[in-house]
């Protein structure tokens, strides 16, 4: 693996625009958290397809509006206990999609929780940003909204 610098990395702000193509989500704002290690997305409804591999959940893109209800499929990679901020540990699936930044995409490790009560429907996780990002908490948005085909 090749050595990164400081100044080989992008910067981030503590809140940024992200996109999830593959599973539909074209835009959507998520709080950049490198506190927490694996990021979450807000599901309002999680069920798992018959088959096992595949999951059907329930997104609000916008707090506050039913009027943005999505509903997505992916592939479950995983399942597993996830502790919070608050010291409470939930089971939840974990789904792994391009994450997209900007103009950057790639895979990410997502796992699905109900954030209604959260500001932003997405957290993005340290494991995500490890190697290419660093995050500057006075700033918001650097990367600008995610550039669609």
């Amino acid at each position: 693996m090749p050595i990164i610098t400081v100044m080989d990395k992008i910067t981030l702000g503590w809140r940024e625009w992200v996109a999830l193509p593959e599973i539909g989500i074209s835009r959507l704002k998520a709080k950049v958290d490198t506190g927490a290690r694996t990021s979450a997305l807000h599901a309002f409804f999680v069920e798992p397809l018959k088959s096992r591999k595949q999951i059907r959940f329930g997104i609000h893109t916008v707090k506050n509006s039913l009027q943005d209800d999505l509903v997505c499929v992916a592939d479950i990679v995983d399942e597993r206990n996830v502790t919070d901020s608050g010291g409470h540990t939930e089971r939840r699936w974990v789904i792994r999609t391009p994450l997209m930044v900007g103009n950057l995409i790639w895979p990410v490790e997502i796992t699905l929780t109900n954030r209604d009560i959260m500001k932003f429907r997405m957290l993005l996780g340290r494991t995500a940003l490890k190697h290419q990002f660093i995050v500057d908490p006075s700033r918001s948005y650097l990367a600008g909204e995610p550039k669609s085909d």
